[in-house]
């Protein structure tokens, strides 16, 4: 009998009593931590931990908190997006609404809304892909097409007065009595949905860095009251929120059983017989209700493809036998090794595109790519 692994989520046993608040933040502060133990934000206040929870507790039972402000800048890995980093403070309590609420809506998700959810993420997402292309073509032996979208500007798109509405929403059958935990949550998620985040936001790098990304890839281009930030453990959560009645729709209204959506990407795929079907519904009922949502499918990022030659999803290209690198991790791993090689890259990110390979049929192209540096490269 296979050993139970010992659940890690130090939130699982979160109080239900307000008297118990700095117990919560605490455990929500040891979330918090992971992987940031490096950072200057989080070493400052981890110096006077007990001083700083204390005091956090005291602004939220007084009303008083306000999210800080966070550091904006461009990443160009794997593409160009802008980030909006919250302050160490604010993260712990992202994890406390998160463990919250997060559990209540992941039974009401459909099961492939695959990101930032437990025991799932993108290698979920694309063996789920690879399945249904295996279901609705019967392993090859007749066609089947994958149709694939992608919402242009989404993360910027969210208009926050509806967001708000959706989480209450789902806050107000988690708790019907109102208690408690309901006030908080309500409290909390009012004032991060509705916080500008460019308000008073430090830039990190230059102000030219901008150029590169388009206006709708933007927060500092958006109307008022419209946009996330990209990165914040609770926009990844209300992301889920606000599409998962698309995701319903697509399934239950529309009937194509074999549909996947990771953050913005969702794809389609049906049998011969239903690809007519679903172009028309990707032309026409999927538009209009996303525009009833504030958003728009990208004009040039619509895709449809026969399964047995394969689909670009999350970078790799999805074959019914096997997974390959997409184009942009060929290019990003080609540049990551001459980069080191330069002495300009390190170490740690050529290690992991060696991880993300062994979860592709990549052995061919990184002992090319390692050859070219003069490496020898051993699977």
């Amino acid at each position: 009998m296979a050993k139970k692994k010992k659940n890690r989520n130090e939130l699982s046993r979160l109080p239900q009593c307000g008297s118990e608040l700095m117990r919560a933040l605490y455990e929500s502060f040891l979330m918090a931590r992971r992987g940031k133990l490096n950072t200057n934000d989080e070493f400052k206040f981890e110096m006077n931990w007990y001083e700083n929870l204390e005091q956090l507790a005291e602004d939220i039972i007084a009303r008083r908190y306000k999210p800080s402000r966070s550091k904006a800048f461009i990443i160009s890995n794997p593409v160009y997006r802008e980030i909006f980093a919250a302050p160490f403070r604010d993260r712990i309590v992202h994890h406390l609404l998160y463990a919250i609420v997060a559990p209540w809506w992941d039974k009401r998700f459909v099961p492939d809304a695959t990101s930032c959810r437990n025991n799932k993420g993108t290698d979920y997402a694309v063996a789920r892909l690879q399945g249904f292309m295996r279901k609705a073509s019967l392993n090859g032996q007749r066609k089947a097409y994958v149709i694939k979208g992608d919402i242009s500007g989404y993360f910027m798109s969210l208009k926050r007065g509806l967001l708000y509405e959706k989480i209450m929403w789902g806050l107000e059958r988690q708790f019907p009595n109102k208690g408690w935990l309901y006030v908080l949550c309500a409290y909390l998620w009012k004032e991060i949905i509705f916080d500008d985040p460019i308000d008073g936001v430090r830039i990190a790098g230059k102000i030219s860095d901008w150029q590169v990304l388009p206006l709708n890839k933007s927060l500092f281009n958006q109307p008022e009251g419209q946009g996330i930030v990209i990165g914040n453990l609770t926009s990844q959560l209300l992301s889920n929120v606000f599409m998962n009645d698309f995701d319903w729709y697509v399934k239950r209204a529309l009937g194509f059983n074999y549909y996947g959506r990771y953050v913005d990407d969702f794809f389609i795929v049906v049998s011969e017989d239903e690809v007519s079907r679903a172009q028309t519904a990707m032309k026409k009922e999927i538009p209009e209700f996303l525009a009833s949502m504030g958003l728009t499918l990208h004009p040039k990022k619509h895709y449809l493809q026969e399964v047995k030659k394969g689909c670009p999803f999350l970078g790799k290209m999805v074959h019914l036998d096997a997974n390959l690198p997409g184009k942009r991790y060929r290019k990003n791993m080609k540049e990551a090794i001459s980069s080191f090689e330069s002495g300009n890259g390190d170490i740690e990110t050529i290690i992991s595109y060696i991880g993300m390979a062994k979860h592709m049929a990549a052995k061919k192209l990184l002992a090319r790519a390692f050859d070219q540096v003069g490496w020898k490269y051993r699977y």
